[in-house]
């Protein structure tokens, strides 16, 4: 048996046990579901295991084969291989020159273009996944095929242990479904995956087993006919306390924000509504629906075909991001790696970047100048780091959420855009990112929340529109609003062809 053990697995950072004494089997040709709230310590374990980081002490053993990695490349000849939440693709070329990155068969000193494409469409006709051609660009893939190319490159280097990090949390449904297909191929060829996900309700459709990691140190392990969803959120927090919504009275007098016929092809037209003081407003609507593509053309990331867009009574000519920016809006983007923040910078600068002219109006600045703006949102967003001059790559998503929130924060906007805020993260952050919209929006912040999720607006938002087919189809008052009819009015048939959408 190639069964993957764990022996006193320890990692510290000085004082920082981010992994305490990890001990545990993972039995080999299964799905091992991997769960823990932010800062738990999966990550820390999984960067051990990918050979990113080194253990302080302990053993890692695969089968008889002690494990000790130096790199990346040394737990990839060990079998090991790892599928991170953000994808390591490089849009403009082909998918088979993704799969073999930096292994293109050669010919002499060239590029066997044929035999690299022919060998692409082997492995994805191996994997169930021979209806992608090989041979076009990535940029043209929906983000579930990307991520089913990214699997591809991974099995490429025949792995006996596959560890996907939230695999699904950009996918549709039906994208959702043709992973697992992928996923229960790759577990009757006997690999060993583990799969970490924060959406608890997919587990039992994949996972043969539970394994809860909490503060650093082993929880437990069931397998999934004993995973209850109370038996896995105990697992992961312990008791936690039930989430309270504030009921909340705001004024609707003058509007902060007033968006008239805003219409931008393909994605949505004729879109109108008013966003008032202190308000929570969600945005639902299904993957393609044009809900991110509405929040960068408000914010001026993108520009509209026509429709005004009107702040605090003043119609904004020419909408920019910076023009929005001035005008008091900011905007956390769905995509923390490529949009939301700077991986490679310190925690401090990308709490400062987006409030730069408000810190330094002259144009000069200093560690000093900045230091108390970022102990203000550190203080008051609960940020849980060590030091901020350490890279915020360094940090949970939940932590690094917090991160992108407090970099806007700093900026003092009287309006704030929030893509899919929860994506990637578990309840327990949700919750702590809940509280801070709500506790912004009794300062009188007003708030649009758009997410996938839909039962996360229904938790959080005190309106929420529907858009569908491109136009804002309903309104709901969140009184106590069932998820069921959101799913069911964003999921209305269209009128010319009957079909779901």
């Amino acid at each position: 048996m190639s069964d993957l053990h764990f022996e006193a697995l320890t990692k510290h950072y000085g004082v920082v046990k981010a992994l305490d004494n990890f001990t545990h089997s993972f039995a080999e040709a299964q799905v091992h579901a991997l769960i823990g709230k932010n800062g738990s310590g999966k990550s820390t374990f999984i960067k051990m295991l990918a050979g990113v980081i080194k253990p302080t002490s302990g053993k890692m053993k695969l089968g008889s084969m002690d494990l000790s990695f130096d790199s990346p490349a040394d737990a990839f000849k060990a079998g090991i291989v790892t599928v991170h939440q953000e994808l390591s693709l490089v849009p403009d070329q082909s998918v088979a020159e993704n799969i073999y990155l930096g292994r293109l068969p050669k010919r002499g000193v060239l590029v066997n273009w044929p035999q690299l494409f022919e060998n692409a469409r082997v492995l994805l006709e191996e994997i169930g996944a021979g209806g992608i051609d090989p041979k076009m660009k990535v940029k043209d893939l929906s983000v579930g095929l990307q991520q089913i190319v990214e699997i591809t490159k991974a099995m490429s280097f025949s792995p006996k242990v596959l560890l996907l990090d939230e695999p699904t949390s950009a996918l549709a449904q039906s994208e959702v479904r043709q992973l697992f297909a992928l996923v229960e191929r790759l577990r009757a060829k006997g690999v060993t995956i583990i799969y970490i996900s924060h959406r608890l309700a997919e587990l039992p459709l994949i996972a043969d087993t539970v394994t809860a990691i909490r503060d650093g140190a082993f929880v437990g392990s069931v397998p999934i006919s004993e995973a209850s969803p109370q038996v896995v959120v105990d697992m992961m927090f312990g008791e936690l306390l039930p989430l309270d919504r504030p009921v909340r009275v705001f004024p609707k007098e003058f509007p902060s924000l007033s968006v008239r016929d805003l219409c931008l092809a393909p994605f949505f037209k004729n879109v109108s509504f008013d966003l008032y003081p202190g308000e929570v407003l969600g945005i639902a609507g299904m993957l393609g629906a044009g809900r991110t593509e509405l929040l960068h053309t408000i914010f001026g990331a993108r520009s509209a075909d026509s429709g005004d867009i009107i702040v605090d009574g003043t119609l904004i000519d020419n909408p920019s991001i910076s023009v929005m920016k001035a005008a008091g809006m900011g905007y956390a983007s769905e995509d923390r790696k490529s949009s939301g923040l700077v991986q490679s910078a310190s925690c401090h600068a990308n709490l400062c970047m987006a409030a730069l002219k408000r810190i330094a109006p002259s144009g000069w600045t200093s560690i000093k100048k900045e230091s108390s703006f970022v102990d203000v949102q550190i203080h008051d967003l609960h940020i849980k780091l060590g030091n901020p001059m350490n890279p915020v790559s360094s940090l949970s998503g939940g932590n690094q959420q917090k991160i992108v929130v407090g970099g806007w924060l700093n900026n003092a906007p009287s309006i704030l855009l929030f893509d899919e805020p929860g994506r990637g993260v578990d309840v327990q952050a949700k919750r702590q990112i809940y509280q801070i919209i709500w506790d912004m929006a009794e300062q009188g912040l007003s708030c649009i929340v758009v997410s996938t999720e839909l039962e996360d607006l229904t938790e959080c938002c005190d309106r929420i529109l529907v858009l569908h087919n491109g136009s804002i189809s309903e309104e709901f008052l969140n009184d106590e609003l069932d998820p069921k009819d959101l799913y069911a009015a964003c999921m209305e048939s269209d009128d010319s062809t009957g079909e779901l959408v």
